[in-house]
């Protein structure tokens, strides 16, 4: 039985991958974090990618490697934070995987490696990220890529460029917009006829366990559920869910609104402290992200429809009663 090192995976992704790996049962797994994993803290080894050594003492040799762990808030100070982690932790892995004789990486990486991209933009794409994240998520790629060229016919690494991912739980950017829908205070910005690609927490654990199958070789993919609704078809699916008119309500015109998030920008830069509202968080929000992916060329099929995933996300989150003590904030 193969033994799985899942790096980072105290989180939101890595705790549902978590689960899935132990109900299925196939694989062996250990979660490599600095945080102790509420759900699985007998499999939890304590590391820090940052760290070499306690990476060299958490991973099992001829394991197979999957790595989660980023700092990706848009909000994450000192910027070289972004670095330290997402691209000095990369080089880390590799090290260890080395001397590990590890055969397999899948990392997540993300779509923001494209930045503000092009309708449809598959991952053929043009690498362009605005920000650090994204710009740190792809020197992480190559440094995997320079891994795997080293012995092209014996090693795998697959690389999953997710959208914005949702689910139960999660306190990230799709459920604060969810809320905000649910509880009828939310204020659409712009016409709403924008696109966006989003993704179910339990179809992305479902293909990275499905990714450990394949070949050496390198193997890239976007990961998306699709359709892409408009942000008024979005809002009119929640209010339905949650047996509320299907309307949208009042708008804010977009310069208008790309105004007060700018004030916030200002108000944040004065104070130094965190605001909810900024001008980057308006643009993003009004902007068109929509990607494509030749996942289905793998035969990998989602095992929950997108709208079914929100029904079951809204009901969990805004219509039944949970314990929500283990929470996961992300954005």
């Amino acid at each position: 039985m193969s033994q799985i090192s899942v790096i980072g995976g105290s989180g939101f992704i890595g705790t549902r991958l978590a689960s899935r790996l132990a109900t299925n049962g196939v694989y062996l797994f250990d979660i490599v974090d600095k945080v102790v994993s509420k759900e699985f803290p007998q499999q939890t080894k304590n590391a820090d990618v940052r760290n070499f050594e306690q990476l060299r003492e958490s991973i099992s040799k001829d394991s197979i490697i999957i790595n989660l762990a980023a700092e990706h808030r848009d909000d994450v100070r000192p910027l070289s934070l972004y670095h330290d982690v997402n691209v000095g932790g990369a080089i880390n892995i590799c090290k260890v995987a080395k001397e590990k004789n590890v055969k397999k990486i899948i990392f997540t990486s993300s779509v923001a490696v494209y930045g503000f991209a092009p309708l449809g933009t598959s991952e053929e794409g043009k690498i362009l990220p605005f920000n650090d994240y994204g710009r740190t998520k792809y020197e992480a790629e190559l440094v995997f890529k320079e891994w795997q060229a080293e012995a092209p016919k014996e090693r795998t690494l697959v690389i999953v460029r997710p959208t914005v991912v949702f689910g139960e739980r999660n306190r990230g950017n799709v459920y604060n917009l969810l809320r905000q829908i649910a509880s009828g205070r939310f204020l659409m910005i712009g016409n709403g006829e924008n696109r966006k690609s989003i993704a179910y927490v339990e179809n992305v654990v479902a293909f990275l366990e499905f990714a450990l199958t394949f070949k050496p070789g390198i193997h890239v993919y976007n990961f998306i559920d699709k359709p892409d609704f408009t942000m008024n078809t979005l809002v009119k699916i929640v209010n339905k869910i949650i047996g509320k008119p299907e309307k949208v309500g009042f708008r804010l015109p977009y310069f208008l609104g790309y105004s007060i998030g700018k004030c916030f920008d200002f108000v944040a830069f004065l104070s130094g402290k965190k605001m909810v509202i900024s001008s980057i968080r308006v643009k993003k929000f009004c902007s068109n992200s929509v990607f494509d992916t030749s996942i289905t060329s793998t035969g990998f099929v989602s095992p929950v429809p997108l709208q079914k995933a929100l029904e079951q996300t809204v009901k969990y989150e805004f219509v039944e009663s949970h314990d929500q003590t283990n929470l996961f904030y992300s954005e």
